[in-house]
C-alpha cells in the first residue's frame, strides 16, 4: 500500500487510503473559494475536481494563471484518485459516525481481490 501525501501547501501529511486524505482535506484544511464563479469548495482534490469540471480549461488558465502542463498534472491528479477511491469508505469517514479507516481499507481490498 503506497502513501497518499496531502500536497496543499505547507502540509504534507500522509495517508494509508485515497480515502483518508481526501477526508483530512475537508475537514482539517480551510474551504477553498473558486476564483471563476465564487462556489466554495473542499481545499485539494475537490476544488481542482471542481475547477476542471464545472468549468472550461480557458477559464481555468485565465482565473489561475496556469497553462496546459498545470492542467495535465491536476487532470493526472483526478484519474489517479478515481481509479483508488471507494466512494462508500470516503462517504463514512465525511458522516457524523465515521468507521475505522483501517477495517474499511481492508474490507474494500478483500472485495477487489
Amino acid at each position: 500500500m503506497s502513501a497518499w501525501e496531502c500536497a496543499i501547501v505547507g502540509c504534507g501529511s500522509t495517508f494509508g487510503s485515497v480515502e483518508a486524505l481526501l477526508a483530512h482535506q475537508v475537514a482539517d484544511h480551510d474551504a477553498h473559494e473558486c476564483e471563476i464563479c465564487g462556489e466554495t469548495v473542499p481545499e485539494g482534490f475537490f476544488a481542482i475536481k471542481h475547477g476542471l469540471r464545472e468549468h472550461t480549461r480557458a477559464e481555468y488558465v485565465r482565473f489561475y494563471d496556469g497553462d496546459a502542463e498545470a492542467i495535465r498534472e491536476r487532470e493526472r491528479v483526478l484519474d489517479d484518485v478515481a481509479d483508488a477511491l471507494d466512494p462508500a469508505v470516503l462517504e463514512d469517514l465525511l458522516s457524523d459516525e465515521p468507521i475505522d479507516v483501517a477495517e474499511a481499507t481492508d474490507a474494500a481490498h478483500a472485495t477487489t481481490s
